[in-house]
């Protein structure tokens, strides 16, 4: 019965306030508490304060400081090949594969439709058709800078509003349509190999998400959804390297990668429940 419970618990619908209110404790100076929650969080989670740029507990002002702390600039090498695209996080690979008939593999039969998960715009849904997609799962433990898999021009970036379920693998097999369920931020890159989708997924006490470029995108959250269209070329454009940071999120959460059909090929060992790092090898560009 116990377990029962738990498990309800796990995918029972979150509520924004207690999310938001999670998300101010975090960023809260709270001095020696502060380090003590941070002290507590490296034991339980087992956290290798040893890559990070300042190894320190106390160093951090809040717990959101600590928890998108930076790494060593050796931590992470990235791979220079061009035609090498890198995993764009620490994170557990949850499922890969083909975006068949416009959905997306997400657990045990469980499957979602990127039209929906791209916000309804059945346009943009259509360059990545037949393509392929990663679900890419950040544990409590991991670094949660999000960095960019190759290089890039931002041309769209769209969030949009949604619930606030838990994403771990438990959520993942017993929630319908969970990705495209979840409050989320689309960011749209022009690539050498076409369009790049790098979704970030909100979860269960996400205080927010952020971007390099706009800074915080969420909260405040708001019942529409929001677009912003970037120009590709002139002086105004936003062009990011493979293995640049391009968001964060604070607390844990999902990276969704959409590539177009025909355009990438994942490398041969990659497997669902495999563990990355920012910078290995992901996939290989095809070349046309």
């Amino acid at each position: 019965m116990l377990d029962k419970i738990k498990i309800g618990l796990q995918y029972s619908t979150p509520k924004h306030a207690l999310t938001r209110l999670v998300g101010k404790l975090a960023a809260y100076e709270g001095g020696k508490l502060t380090t003590t929650i941070i002290r507590w969080f490296i034991k339980q989670y087992n956290v290798n304060m040893a890559e990070a740029r300042n190894p320190d507990p106390t160093a951090y002002p809040t717990f959101n400081a600590f928890f998108v702390r930076e790494l060593m600039e050796a931590a992470r090498p990235i791979n220079n090949d061009s035609q090498i695209i890198s995993h764009p996080a620490d994170a557990c690979v949850s499922q890969f594969g083909p975006i068949e008939a416009g959905r997306l593999f997400q657990a045990k039969g469980h499957y979602f439709n990127a039209c929906e998960l791209l916000g309804g715009d059945s346009a943009l849904a259509d360059e990545f058709m037949g393509g392929e997609f990663a679900t890419l799962y950040l544990s409590p433990s991991d670094y949660h800078r999000v960095h960019m898999p190759c290089d890039g021009v931002l041309r769209q970036m769209i969030y949009i509003p949604g619930d606030l379920f838990s994403v771990n693998p438990l959520t993942a097999a017993n929630v319908p349509n969970l990705f495209a369920r979840n409050e989320r931020v689309v960011c749209v890159f022009e690539t050498e190999f076409g369009p790049l989708a790098q979704i970030l997924v909100g979860a269960t006490i996400v205080g927010s998400i952020e971007t390099v470029w706009a800074g915080t995108v969420t909260p405040p959250t708001g019942p529409e959804i929001r677009r912003w269209n970037y120009s590709t070329t002139g002086e105004q454009t936003i062009s990011l390297k493979k293995g640049q940071e391009m968001g964060r999120f604070k607390l844990g959460s999902t990276v969704i990668n959409l590539f177009p059909k025909d355009s990438i090929r994942f490398v041969e060992n990659m497997q669902p429940r495999q563990v990355t790092r920012m910078g290995q090898p992901y996939a290989e560009h095809l070349v046309k």
